[in-house]
């Protein structure tokens, strides 16, 4: 039978390039900083696993984890989005959760800590959803996004975010534990580019595809 893989995320999800220009001079957003379909990492993770599995893409741009962007708008909040993202797409069979990058941004002044708290809030949302096969709740993969690299471009806009990044991936195994998700750690596969610190390049989004396939296959797909 089909399986469907929900994965939602923010823009390493969306599939946005390395950005090496000023961020207040050009737009990110339109599509022209977009990997195509088959270079994303999603699209890879499709490739690998095959025709019997549909991998539905929600990545945008800026997504947080609870938080309303004073900034960039409400509708970044991933927690108020999610349940109808969901229920639109239901019955799913997994959830690939990673989240938490935006979190960082010096506007929010979060902890590491909160951020995982926020994670958290999202798998019980997930978790006491009915958009799973049958009205089950679906299964989680929490993935727990790479410490950031050296950030350029976004240096103001991430300030001090480079060390609390550090933190994250600790506090996110917890939450993982605690609410019984599997967890996956994409710094143990790829770095963000040396271009932004932040995003991936081409080359990472093909290895991260993979080895979440392979994770899944070994792991999680029956």
């Amino acid at each position: 039978m089909m399986k469907t893989l929900l994965c939602y995320g923010d823009s390493n999800t969306y599939g946005c390039m390395p950005v090496g220009f000023d961020i207040m001079t050009q737009t990110i957003i339109g599509g022209n900083l977009r990997f195509d379909r088959h270079q994303r990492w999603t699209g890879v993770l499709a490739h690998e696993l095959g025709d019997h599995f549909q991998v539905i893409e929600e990545g945008l741009n800026g997504r947080t984890t609870v938080f309303d962007d004073p900034l960039e708008g409400r509708h970044k909040n991933g927690l108020s989005y999610l349940l109808p993202c969901l229920e639109s797409h239901a019955p799913l069979d997994y959830v690939l959760l990673m989240l938490g990058t935006n979190d960082l941004k010096k506007r929010f002044s979060v902890s590491a800590y909160d951020i995982a708290l926020g994670i958290g809030s999202l798998i019980d949302t997930i978790d006491s959803s009915q958009a799973g096969v049958d009205g089950a709740p679906p299964r989680v993969l929490l993935m727990c996004p790479p410490p950031l690299g050296k950030i350029s471009e976004f240096a103001s806009m991430f300030e001090g975010a480079e060390t609390k990044s550090r933190k994250l991936g600790g506090y996110l195994k917890k939450i993982a534990a605690q609410k019984g998700c599997d967890y996956f750690q994409v710094g143990k596969v790829i770095k963000p580019s040396k271009i932004d610190g932040i995003h991936y390049d081409a080359q990472s989004h093909a290895l991260l595809g993979k080895a979440v396939a392979n994770y899944l296959k070994k792991n999680i797909i029956a």
